[in-house]
């Protein structure tokens, strides 16, 4: 693995063996993951090298290029997604963030970051990853330069009502056939990649 100028000399050592078991558990999850198409083949594999090159890659205070975990709510008919307007990004986005010691896995993270920007009880996160996308960040996101996001699928129960946390300027159901303008073409593309992951896990009952 290849050392790379970051943050970590800071962590503690709990916290050190927490990330190791993160990034341990990620290089696994990837490892095992059967992507859909040559273009996530790729990313899988783009990953796993960073992986490979960086022992903090799970780590915020790692490389500037970190991974992080994510999930798109969707309602029970798979026909609206519940997004959140990023307070750092400034647009429409998923749910999701950086990992955290206290994650027992990256799912874990995927999950706790739903509960924490929606406000949501009981959403129902399919263990399956959905879909991988690296993008470079704009907007407010101080050293971090890229995320290599690993994305689940999410399904809020009926009746819940979300809410706004600190990280948005606000939390809305979208129809897929409406979704805003400037993320509809990321936004759609995961919401795929989300159905597909569900009817697959319906089919397999």
């Amino acid at each position: 693995m290849t050392e790379s100028p970051d943050d970590t000399a800071a962590l503690s050592p709990a916290d050190q063996t927490a990330y190791r078991r993160l990034h341990a558990d990620a290089t696994a999850l990837l490892r095992a993951w059967e992507p859909p198409d040559s273009g996530q083949e790729a990313l899988r594999a783009d990953y796993l090298t960073h992986l490979g090159d960086y022992p903090w890659a799970v780590a915020k205070a790692g490389p500037p290029e970190h991974l992080t975990a994510s999930v798109l709510v969707l309602d029970e008919g798979w026909e609206r997604v519940l997004l959140t307007h990023h307070r750092k990004a400034g647009v429409w986005l998923q749910f999701g963030g950086h990992l955290e010691p206290g994650d027992n896995s990256l799912y874990a993270a995927a999950v706790r970051e739903v509960a924490e920007e929606s406000g949501l009880v009981g959403v129902r996160v399919h263990p399956t990853v959905a879909q991988l996308d690296r993008h470079r960040l704009v907007g407010a996101f101080g050293r971090c330069r890229e995320h290599l996001d690993v994305r689940f699928a999410g399904v809020a129960p009926a009746g819940v009502a979300p809410r706004v946390s600190t990280e948005s300027h606000d939390v809305r159901w979208w129809p897929l056939a409406d979704l805003p303008e400037q993320t509809r073409g990321e936004v759609s593309a995961l919401a795929a990649a989300c159905r597909r992951v569900l009817s697959h896990a319906s089919d397999s009952r």
